[in-house]
């Protein structure tokens, strides 16, 4: 009897099946991560349908898997949530396919078969959610890492003035690392939240707050460098770009905060880690045949080329972007 209670302990604690494997919370975190990302995949369509009622509906859908994202949060561990967000990118691949038309290249039909298999090689070997019991303790744990916060400032105010317009991982870096940041700061108010609705009541703490202040002030740092990359160099680098170094430090992040894999063995680490660069592997391609499907060149140039304040090259033939094919406003004309 002994033996077999300890055998069943071993199982629970090395991930076991699909059912013990999985916690009640982290059950709810995927449902909830994979809502978000069929509202988000939904939203695109239904955008680019380009109808009015249909254009109100896709900004609600936004908001739906915005909220469904930040709840999911609160519930499973960040290594899990984070890559999910790749689902979002094969549900509006599949739905363009259907409803607009737009046909799905071999090669993308592979990117989103390595996206499925990576994600659910991750939700299979995720651990467990870490017991939070006070908004306090996540402030702890948030303190530790202050080197995340070095960086950043090192990066914004050493580097990007000397290379943010000609070196694209400045300004994706900064993205990236304050984009970690607002996540272990949203993660850490879901938690508030969900521990105030329990009947512990988190909002009489300063660190929720000032958790709060975090989360605002990254979100405008993020939207504002992310914007200036997008301005400077082509999309269809930047996102790829973006989502890798995005993901990696949101994870990484997490690690360090919640100690994830400190209650993982050696062998479901590295079946995470397969699995994350399975769903990168899937991302890329995705994006790659969606260049070959609009008919850009194989190698796109990184950055978008100088132009006038009229909007002209110097050959009088009116600027595009080589990502969207879209008429690119002058840097001074914006301003």
């Amino acid at each position: 009897m002994a033996t077999e209670a300890s055998t069943s302990a071993a199982a629970g604690a090395g991930g076991g099946s699909w059912v013990e494997g999985m916690s009640a919370d982290n059950i709810k975190g995927l449902v909830l991560a994979l809502s978000s990302s069929f509202f988000i995949g939904a939203s695109f369509i239904v955008k680019k349908k380009g109808l009015k009622r249909a254009g109100a509906s896709g900004v609600r859908a936004v908001i739906v898997g915005e909220v469904a994202n930040f709840a999911a949060y609160a519930f499973a561990p960040a290594i899990l949530v984070t890559p999910l967000g790749a689902l979002s990118i094969i549900i509006s691949a599949v739905l363009a396919d259907i409803m607009l038309k737009e046909k799905l290249h071999i090669f993308g039909i592979l990117g989103c078969v390595l996206c499925v298999v990576g994600s659910t090689t991750i939700v299979l070997h995720a651990p467990q959610e870490r017991e939070i019991y006070s908004v306090a303790e996540v402030w702890a744990l948030a303190t530790e890492p202050v080197i995340v916060l070095a960086a950043t400032f090192v990066l914004i105010f050493r580097f990007i003035p000397q290379y943010g317009q000609t070196h694209i991982m400045v300004y994706i870096g900064v993205c990236s690392l304050v984009g970690s940041l607002s996540v272990m700061s949203v993660k850490a108010l879901g938690i508030a939240l969900k521990l105030t609705f329990s009947g512990m009541n988190q909002l009489i703490y300063p660190q929720t707050w000032m958790f709060t202040i975090v989360v605002v002030a990254c979100i405008l740092t993020q939207m504002n460098y992310l914007n200036k990359a997008l301005d400077t160099f082509n999309t269809a680098v930047v996102s790829p770009i973006y989502y890798t170094m995005f993901t990696s430090l949101t994870i990484l992040a997490s690690v360090i905060m919640f100690k994830d894999w400190d209650r993982q063995n050696p062998t479901q680490i590295v079946t995470e880690m397969c699995g994350f660069v399975t769903i990168l592997s899937g991302t890329f391609l995705l994006h790659k045949t969606k260049d070959m499907v609009d008919g850009l060149p194989p190698t796109l140039p990184i950055r978008i080329p100088k132009h006038d304040e009229d909007g002209y090259a110097a050959e009088g033939i009116p600027l595009r972007s080589a990502a969207e094919g879209l008429p690119l406003r002058s840097p001074r004309a914006a301003e």
